[in-house]
């Protein structure tokens, strides 16, 4: 059984972090002790994590005057129309915005079909890049979230027995997934909000090695690349290695400058291992720099949630981009 990690969001919700090195910035926070009795709702997710996520959407749009809604999509795949479910946050200025498109991740082991529906949302990144003036979009790809279509992205046989480990079927997998952000991308760049010369790509997990292997496949679309914690197969699978490096290395055709953000404690994916992928990536020709944050006691692969303790590298990145880094006054 191979171990993939499960995003965009489960689990507890990591701690405080700093950088370890790299030129980015690091930030503080507080740690929850106190202890609490976990209530899970039938299909294995906490019900404080659904409140949390809802909670969090409600302060955001609160906090920087933004608007939310989730629309379906139709978008036409191998000759078939389906409908991709897309959450959009956007400013309420009438103007043409920089959009950040961000990817989601898997599901675990792939084995509760209950989890392929789950809520795809990250507010804690909406929120850092909302406080800037941007706009954000969360394409769920085919069968995931409330998208229609299947979710095939390298599962085995029998599908109940999850993500596959092995190496072509992983790979097809990711090309679907690849598929999908294309045609999400062409209905997304045609939204009138969107300002087409200032767009990037993030993802966590496996949207985060997506989004800098898809850079690689449409680099004339992108400003830049943020990949959160990316990797396809967690290190459970001896084939990781080889897949990891394989599809990341795909975005190496990407000029401009991407952004790796890494955690220690990751379950997924040490950081031995990631610091590894990034070298492969480099050595294809591949642009980018390498962070190393350290959330103690916590599952350093939910590093997205903690915006204080990457934040001061992303606004670095962008800055460097010639894009908004700075966050407005609120209202």
């Amino acid at each position: 059984m191979c171990a993939v990690p499960s995003s965009p969001w489960g689990g507890r919700r990591p701690g405080p972090g700093r950088r370890r090195h790299g030129d980015g910035g690091h930030g503080r926070g507080g740690r929850w002790r106190r202890a609490f009795t976990l209530t899970v709702l039938p299909n294995g997710v906490p019900i404080a994590m659904v409140l949390i996520v809802a909670f969090l959407s409600l302060l955001l749009l609160a906090s920087t005057g933004a608007a939310q809604e989730t629309t379906m999509v139709p978008v036409t795949i191998d000759g078939k129309t389906v409908r991709l479910e897309m959450r959009i946050y956007k400013p309420n200025d009438d103007v043409r915005a920089p959009t950040l498109v961000f990817n989601h991740g898997s599901t675990g082991r792939g084995t509760d079909p209950a989890l392929f529906t789950r809520r795809i949302d990250a507010p804690d990144v909406a929120a850092f890049f909302l406080r800037r003036g941007w706009a954000v979009v969360m394409p769920a790809r085919r069968g995931r979230g409330g998208s229609e279509g299947e979710y095939d992205e390298g599962f085995g046989f029998p599908r109940s027995a999850g993500y596959t480990c092995e190496t072509a079927t992983s790979v097809f997998g990711a090309d679907r997934a690849l598929t999908d952000i294309e045609v999400s991308m062409d209905a997304i760049l045609a939204m009138p909000f969107v300002d087409r010369e200032r767009v990037i790509m993030g993802g966590v997990s496996r949207g985060g090695i997506l989004s800098v292997a898809y850079a690689g496949r449409r680099p004339q679309q992108l400003k830049g690349v943020i990949n959160f914690v990316g990797g396809w197969l967690g290190t459970g699978c001896r084939t990781a290695t080889y897949v990891n490096q394989w599809i990341f290395k795909r975005g190496s055709r990407y000029t401009a400058e991407t952004i790796w953000l890494y955690a220690d404690n990751d379950s997924f994916y040490p950081l031995s291992h990631s610091r590894e992928n990034f070298t492969a990536f480099q050595g294809a020709g591949g642009r980018g720099s390498f962070y190393e944050f350290v959330v103690p006691d916590t599952n350093g692969h939910y590093l997205f949630t903690r915006p204080a303790t990457w934040g001061s590298a992303v606004a670095a990145y962008l800055e460097r981009l010639g894009l908004p880094s700075v966050e407005r006054d609120r209202p």
